[in-house]
């Protein structure tokens, strides 16, 4: 056996695609059903059918692992896509349909409160995914900035009815919060109005 062979024998395996998302497809149910702690990496590889060093390959850990069934989820219910479908005039309720049709699921909501790890993936799908898809749907020399306003309230609305709800908050229906903060949000994504010469505001008409 040359030096070459040898080197390749020693080296990690490729990844697959395939691989990768059987493993996810298997690590969700368990994760949903036994919490992140109470699931073990072996018993992920066996539900994939896979040797358990895959895991540490493909995702580094089971932290990293369950930070991707994590953001899937989040990815499926809270679909972008679909709030970006419409007019921009209801983007902003299109927006906390959304956020509290994803949180309103019993899955999300329990597992987020069971366990810091949901929260840590879910920050890296506000700022990774959310943040930067809205900025770039926004366009414009402040869109980041509107975008960063927009899922700071979003994040205040999370944090106030599902993590550490105020009793007021908690108690209002879906649709009543959806009302109460769509003027707020639809602020929020609204261009900055240009300075008008003199250093007055410019107004429609004006």
């Amino acid at each position: 056996m040359n030096k070459a062979e040898v080197v390749r024998r020693r080296g990690r395996p490729r990844g697959h695609p395939q691989t990768r998302a059987r493993i996810v497809a298997a690590a969700e149910p368990l994760f949903l059903e036994h919490g992140y702690r109470a699931t073990t990496v072996r018993a992920v590889a066996a539900a994939a059918g896979v040797d358990s060093a895959l895991i540490s390959y493909h995702f580094g850990s089971k932290r990293g692992l369950f930070g991707e069934v994590t953001q899937i989820q989040c990815a499926r219910a809270l679909d972008l896509g679909r709030a970006f479908a419409g007019d921009r005039a209801g983007l902003a309720d299109r927006l906390l349909q959304l956020v509290t049709e994803l949180w309103d699921a019993t899955e999300v909501n329990r597992l987020a409160l069971e366990n810091e790890e949901v929260m840590r993936a879910f920050r890296e799908f506000l700022e990774g995914e959310v943040l930067t898809r809205l900025a770039e749907y926004l366009g414009g020399r402040d869109a980041t900035r509107r975008a960063l306003a927009a899922v700071t309230l979003i994040g205040g609305l999370i944090f106030t009815r599902y993590l550490n709800p105020l009793p007021l908050a908690a108690a209002l229906p879906s649709a009543e919060v959806c009302r109460t903060l769509a003027p707020a949000l639809r602020a929020a994504l609204a261009p900055t109005p240009v300075a008008a010469r003199g250093g007055g505001v410019s107004r429609p008409g004006v």
